[in-house]
């Protein structure tokens, strides 16, 4: 049985971790800077690594390693959050959602209320970017997504069409947005169309990831 990893404690100890290697293209130190963790002197650093590796290895494997091979090199944003982070986060308006909503999301040390692992990790798609500037719909990339890749949850904004994009091991398989053309829910398990062929909304996009 392996042993199991403890939080780092130590900057040798963190440089170990961060080289562990989630996937081909990812390795976890890419998740885990945060501009408010470097401004505010808060470390984020998991409290769980395995289960941190294990969520962010399927999130990798499963949704950003297709997204590199459909659509060529991708941007992250924020990944990882410590759970002290998060908070910190939500308590001072950094656009962070409560602890408690975002376990096996953001939080990927933490499971969700049914035993479930997950992780989150936001996503710019540069591919997409000249399409979007020019008709302001980020729709398109949405819909490919929800007909190519098993993600749970995504939710898109207005900046370069960023989205956060979610893995879990019971997926939700929601889409919503703060960004026009549509705000709120676009869809979820339920509604008209959730289990449709959308192709025609995405005309000109890879037509499966390599």
């Amino acid at each position: 049985m392996a042993r199991k990893r403890r939080s780092p404690r130590s900057v040798q100890g963190l440089e170990m971790l961060s080289r562990v290697r989630l996937s081909t293209h990812f390795f976890l130190r890419d998740f885990l800077y945060s501009e408010v963790a470097a401004i505010h002197g808060i470390a984020n650093i998991p409290d769980d690594p395995d289960l941190a590796i294990a969520a962010g290895t399927a999130l990798c494997e499963q949704l950003l390693e297709p997204l590199v091979s459909a659509f060529g090199p991708i941007a992250l944003r924020s990944g990882y959050r410590s759970p002290a982070l998060n908070r910190f986060c939500n308590e001072n308006r950094y656009n962070c959602a409560r602890n408690e909503v975002s376990v096996a999301g953001h939080i990927w040390d933490r499971r969700d209320e049914q035993g479930g692992m997950g992780a989150m990790v936001t996503v710019v798609v540069p591919w997409f970017i000249p399409q979007y500037e020019q008709s302001g719909d980020w729709r398109p990339l949405a819909w490919w997504i929800h007909d190519h890749l098993p993600y749970s949850e995504m939710c898109f904004f207005p900046k370069l069409a960023a989205f956060n994009l979610g893995w879990r091991e019971y997926p939700l398989r929601e889409i919503r947005s703060f960004a026009a053309p549509k705000k709120g829910l676009l869809t979820k398990p339920g509604m008209p169309g959730h289990d449709a062929d959308h192709s025609t909304l995405y005309p000109g996009f890879p037509k499966e990831p390599n």
